[in-house]
């Protein structure tokens, strides 16, 4: 057998040893291949599947993979309140706990608002927000007495003729966002990640109703989306490696990509890039680093100074939109500092942090002060200083990129 993608990074076999996983969705696709890979790091998985058929076939093709008992089949209708009472019933009879919940299982009706018959946005909604709150209601209590659990969200970009879908998954983003909110001070991470453009051959259906609605072929839509195009294989793999790194993740909304990436693994899609700094461009960087670091301090030094709701709000929307808090961003960039005054030579692809995300939350933030500031000096004044912030990770990402 050719190795597994989630083989081929730094994630090992014992990475979730003993976890209990439950995967809705997962008789085929991305679904499944989540399973595949959550098993290789060490967890036992509950398929919850609502065909039967789909699901006893992915039940035997992963216990002959990796052993009996390495997964097990529960047919469950998500959005059914009895389905999920004996899906918890049956996996804790089995398994005793649960300590990952991957809310995958989905439907997408197709069309304008207009068209879309509200039984269709009654089944999305069962399907695709129902489900999930059930199962949050289900499992995560036993995850709080533990102190520890991994909840995850499957988010979408927003599309045309999809409404029926992207609203109510729109709705499951929120829901981890709030879920990240009430979780913060415990062991149990809730975060969203969303697959990029998989070939499974429920988005092949879709995709065939859906292109003729834009005047394209199937073929030509896909080609119009060709860069988050990914396989079944790398979006599953990306899924189990997000939830091995729940820490790093919890509260965010990342892609599979940036999950695998953050687990050390390459894919096609996705190359890697070499190149180092020399010892006059480390110099160069350091001065930008230190400045970047100086800004973010006394940024949120600010922040301490506002009313509670509004320091709250803040550090939220800044770890949302930068993929990490305030406090990860100082000490990664710290380190960085360190790197570049002690070392003549910096692997960037190894060193460099993920400035765009934060020079990307500083435009946000110009956003943001033109929709409430209405005096146009302080407007302009506002807009100069973060524009300074932006030049400053924009100079640093060159110097890296060069």
């Amino acid at each position: 057998m050719t190795a597994r993608i989630i083989e081929t990074g730094t994630l090992t076999p014992e990475s979730l040893e003993g976890q209990i996983a439950i995967i809705t969705g997962a008789g085929r696709g991305i679904g499944f291949e989540a399973a595949r890979a959550l098993i290789w790091l060490g967890a036992n998985v509950a398929i919850a599947e609502i065909d039967e058929e789909t699901g006893r076939a992915a039940e035997k093709r992963l216990n002959d993979e990796f052993g009996a008992g390495s997964a097990v089949f529960v047919q469950t209708d998500v959005g059914s309140d009895r389905d999920v009472a004996r899906l918890r019933c049956q996996v804790l009879k089995v398994y005793s706990k649960v300590d990952i919940v991957i809310n995958n299982a989905t439907i997408a009706p197709i069309g304008a608002v207009k068209d879309v018959d509200i039984k269709d946005w009654d089944a999305s909604y069962r399907a695709n927000l129902r489900g999930p709150v059930l199962l949050a209601l289900a499992f995560l209590p036993g995850m709080l007495e533990r102190d520890c659990g991994v909840f995850v969200s499957i988010s979408s970009v927003g599309q045309a003729y999809m409404g029926a879908y992207e609203s109510l998954k729109a709705a499951q983003v929120h829901l981890a966002n709030t879920l990240d909110a009430e979780l913060e001070e415990t062991g149990v991470h809730a975060f969203t990640i969303g697959p990029g453009l998989v070939r499974t051959p429920g988005v092949n259906t879709a995709i065939e109703q859906l292109a003729p609605l834009y005047g394209k072929t199937a073929e030509e839509f896909y080609a119009l989306s060709e860069a988050h195009i990914n396989s079944a294989e790398a979006a599953g793999a990306g899924f189990a490696a997000a939830v091995a790194l729940a820490s790093d993740f919890r509260g965010q909304e990342i892609g599979s990509k940036q999950a695998l990436i953050a687990a050390g693994i390459e894919t096609e899609e996705q190359p890697s890039t070499g190149g180092e700094l020399s010892a006059e461009q480390a110099a160069q960087a350091l001065s930008f680093c230190r400045r970047i670091r100086r800004t973010l301090r006394e940024q949120s030094e600010g922040w301490e100074e506002r009313s509670f709701f509004e320091r709250q709000w803040m550090h939220r929307d800044f770890k949302k939109n930068t993929g990490m808090t305030v406090e990860q961003w100082l000490h990664t960039l710290g380190e960085l500092e360190k790197a570049l005054e002690h070392e003549e030579r910096v692997a960037t692809t190894k060193e460099i942090p993920p400035l765009a995300q934060l020079e990307e939350y500083y435009e946000h933030l110009q956003t943001l002060a033109r929709g409430y500031e209405k005096d146009p000096d302080k407007l302009a004044e506002q807009l100069r200083v973060v524009q300074a912030w932006r030049d400053d990770i924009n100079q640093l990402l060159t110097l890296s990129n060069g």
